[in-house]
């Protein structure tokens, strides 16, 4: 998704929030919002949807929304520079990803855990993840983010 988009995204899914709709549940909103949040960099709105989208995931006890916003929670933990905070919710996010078998979504956990290596000038082990999720992204065809991916390599 382009960078712009996240914003109509996130102005949608607000909108949905309150309306009712017996096909969607909050759980799914909020999902969507703190996954938009996190692509967007936008730390407001991941502070306010990624521990809702946490407790309602939970609630259902929804893996594939957990692991959204365990990834949500450690883009939020990066922009604040939290490294070590960043790396175990992403790390927890890869695990449940893994567990799914959620390729793409694997591809974006990794991309993001080779930023938060990248921020911390580490670059052997942001190399590692940007190959890691570049398999991933090649794999399924995933044009976008193969490009952004090799861009971010280019920059190490």
């Amino acid at each position: 998704m382009a960078e712009g988009e996240f914003a109509l995204v996130q102005n949608h899914l607000e909108i949905a929030l309150h309306r009712t709709a017996s096909w969607v549940g909050e759980h799914d909103l909020y999902a969507m919002l703190a996954d938009a949040a996190a692509g967007q960099r936008d730390r407001a709105a991941l502070q306010k949807y990624a521990p809702l989208a946490g407790e309602f995931a939970s609630r259902y006890d929804h893996k594939l929304y957990q692991a959204i916003a365990h990834r949500a929670r450690g883009v939020a933990h990066l922009l604040a520079g939290e490294y070590s905070e960043a790396e175990s919710r992403l790390n927890q996010a890869l695990k449940l990803f893994s567990n799914l078998n959620t390729h793409y979504q694997i591809g974006r956990t990794l991309f993001e855990l080779g930023e938060v290596a990248a921020a911390q000038i580490d670059t052997d082990n942001a190399r590692h993840y940007f190959t890691r999720a570049l398999e991933e992204f090649e794999a399924m065809g995933a044009l976008p983010d193969i490009a952004r991916t090799r861009n971010k390599m280019a920059m190490l």
